[in-house]
């Protein structure tokens, strides 16, 4: 297992985590899964035998129930691996058991803390942006919980490019700690992350944790002209992520004959094909995976150890190309403007 340093910090972490929305599968995410505690285990169990030590979770996955799962899997092993978890969405009917408020922050982590039984977070992020606290009060409540302790680092996830930048300089003006990482969707069929969230990146020193790397399943190599998602299938049931109305079935099936022909020539699955692009794009700290089973699991671990070739990539960057919205085009005719450090 290779490990990055989480840019603006001096924390490594893996170029791949566990994510762990399947455990549990109650409250709205059945269609996400349904890992119980001694499943789970035995993932813990072989991602630490990989090198992989960082494990994903949300307070809003199967409402607390994916966090108890967790503590118990790592249960004899906590000094062993690092955890990330989320909150801001709704917990409960309370108006103010959501978002990003002083009171639903320090609230969420204490309660994240008790469910995975552990004293402290080592990533603790805002699942979104709340637009109706004021950054200041969200920033100020998340240093105060570091300085106690009880979390190391601080992240955001989906956040807009001014979301993140305005958080930043507000945390820069009163020294207050800064977001490190940004938990985002990325993917070879999904590429608007890199139209501005990639370059705030680079400039910024912030890491980036991409969520759904296979679009939902989609890029796992099942999917085909000749075998489309079924009508019934994960996605239909509503585990994926990943909303229809943003994905091209037209492009998918295109990319996946470049995918297979890849995966002929270098003798990997398409899924992990897919994983090693991303991880060989800009600001890429860490691809956060899921897995359904052990076999699934096993699969994705596949994707690291390796690299794609330049003229692989090319290839790829070709294939997934797609156009882009104002200001993104118009930048992109005056490349004399531009910084060339990525593509």
């Amino acid at each position: 297992m290779e490990y990055r340093k989480l840019n603006g910090s001096g924390l490594f972490v893996p170029t791949l985590t566990l994510g762990t929305g399947t455990f549990g599968g109650t409250n709205g995410f059945e269609g996400w899964g349904n890992t119980d505690v001694a499943e789970a285990t035995r993932m813990v169990d072989i991602c630490l035998d990989a090198g992989l030590n960082m494990f994903d979770t949300a307070d809003i996955y199967s409402i607390g129930y994916s966090e108890e799962i967790l503590g118990k899997a790592i249960s004899g092993k906590r000094n062993q691996l690092l955890i990330s978890t989320k909150a801001t969405f709704p917990m409960s009917k309370n108006r103010n058991d959501m978002g990003s408020s002083r009171w639903h922050i320090v609230n969420a982590c204490e309660a994240s803390l008790r469910r995975l039984n552990t004293d402290h977070i080592d990533l603790y992020y805002m699942h979104g942006f709340d637009g109706n606290t004021p950054v200041e009060e969200t920033l100020r409540a998340l240093d105060d919980l570091v300085s106690s302790g009880k979390i190391r680092y601080i992240g955001c996830s989906n956040f807009s490019g001014w979301h993140l930048m305005k958080s930043l300089s507000i945390s820069e003006k009163y020294g207050w700690n800064r977001y490190v990482a940004h938990q985002v969707y990325y993917s070879l069929l999904n590429r608007e992350f890199e139209w501005e969230l990639m370059s705030l990146g680079l400039d910024q020193q912030v890491g980036t944790f991409v969520w759904s790397p296979l679009a939902a399943g989609r890029l796992g190599g099942r999917y085909r002209r000749n075998n489309p998602i079924p009508k019934d299938g994960r996605v239909a049931r509503g585990g994926a992520p990943v909303p229809e109305k943003v994905v091209s079935y037209d492009r998918l099936y295109d990319m996946m004959d470049v995918l297979d022909e890849i995966a002929s020539e270098v003798g990997k699955t398409v899924a992990q094909v897919a994983l090693n692009w991303l991880l060989q794009r800009p600001t890429i700290s860490s691809l956060v995976i899921g897995a359904s089973n052990e076999e699934q699991l096993k699969q994705n671990l596949g994707a690291v150890g390796w690299n794609l070739t330049e003229e692989q990539i090319k290839r790829l960057d070709e294939v997934s190309k797609t156009p882009k919205s104002y200001p993104y085009w118009h930048q992109d005719e005056k490349p004399w403007l531009n910084s060339q450090i990525f593509i």
